[in-house]
């Protein structure tokens, strides 16, 4: 009996470890090289560092708009890379007349630290509380913006601070989901890695708009859409086309002008 119980207890502390181990690799992949900045799609930026709750300095850029009182977009990107892949989004939200302010979460890029489901989230907490200290920033209209990992952060910012308007891309319902997908034979109760975009997003009462791919080979559209519909009203859902990574808006007229018409919808233009 007790070669036995050694042997039990000894395979769960394989599982358990291994379950830990997948549970951050497979999460967060972070970019350290800073290839592009804005300034190499001939927009103007400033470079900040901001410190978060826990006493993190993360990299951001700020780029502001051409005029005046415009909304400010909060870009939480996805979670390979750096903010550095993400110019030509950071260009498009420009040209449409927005403020981008895009942050590289602790430990991507210049950002300090490890990253961390608890950590990203205070990363983003931090970016919004720093727009609130500028006087050049209309702060009634802070739009979150977030892409795969980035739709997880960003959701979870509008349900813990007053943002007036949330836009989620290609994301996942929560870490136990897409753990059930990738590995569905290793025991998804055991991670601490939560992610619940599903339970948070219920209880968000701005205007909010989803986007996914059918297409999509990481992220299944079935997740996007159930997101979508467990949203409080108000809410919209743009169908878009392509692979996870290439599945981006910014290229399809028709979507870009479905996604102009939500934003005018709610005067974010």
């Amino acid at each position: 009996m007790t070669t036995v119980l050694v042997t039990v207890l000894c395979c769960f502390a394989a599982i358990f470890f291994l379950v830990k181990h997948l549970e951050h690799t497979a999460v967060f992949f972070p970019g350290k090289v800073i290839s592009t900045t804005p300034a190499h799609a001939g927009l103007s930026y400033e470079d900040l560092s901001i410190t978060t709750s826990d006493g993190i300095k993360i990299n951001t850029w700020l780029v502001k708009a051409p005029v005046g009182n415009a909304s400010t977009i909060i870009f939480a990107h996805g979670n390979a890379g750096t903010m550095s892949e993400r110019v030509m989004k950071i260009k498009f939200f420009h040209d449409l007349g927005f403020n981008v302010l895009i942050f590289d979460y602790r430990g991507y890029g210049k950002s300090q630290g490890r990253p961390t489901e608890g950590g990203v989230y205070k990363d983003a907490q931090a970016v919004y509380d720093y727009l609130q200290t500028r006087t050049d920033i209309d702060r009634s209209r802070i739009i979150a913006y977030g892409a795969s990992l980035g739709g997880v952060v960003a959701i979870d910012l509008a349900s813990k601070r007053k943002v007036a308007g949330l836009v989620v891309e290609s994301s996942i319902t929560s870490a136990y989901d897409m753990a059930r997908r990738l590995y569905p034979s290793l025991p998804s109760w055991m991670m601490s890695v939560k992610f619940d975009s599903l339970f948070k997003v219920g209880k968000i009462t701005v205007p909010k708009l989803f986007l996914h791919s059918r297409q999509d080979e990481v992220v299944p559209f079935s997740m996007g859409h159930k997101l979508y519909e467990a949203a409080a009203q108000p809410k919209s859902f743009i169908e878009i086309s392509g692979g996870h990574n290439d599945g981006v808006f910014i290229t399809d007229p028709s979507v870009r002008e479905e996604f102009r018409k939500f934003l005018m919808n709610y005067s974010f233009l």
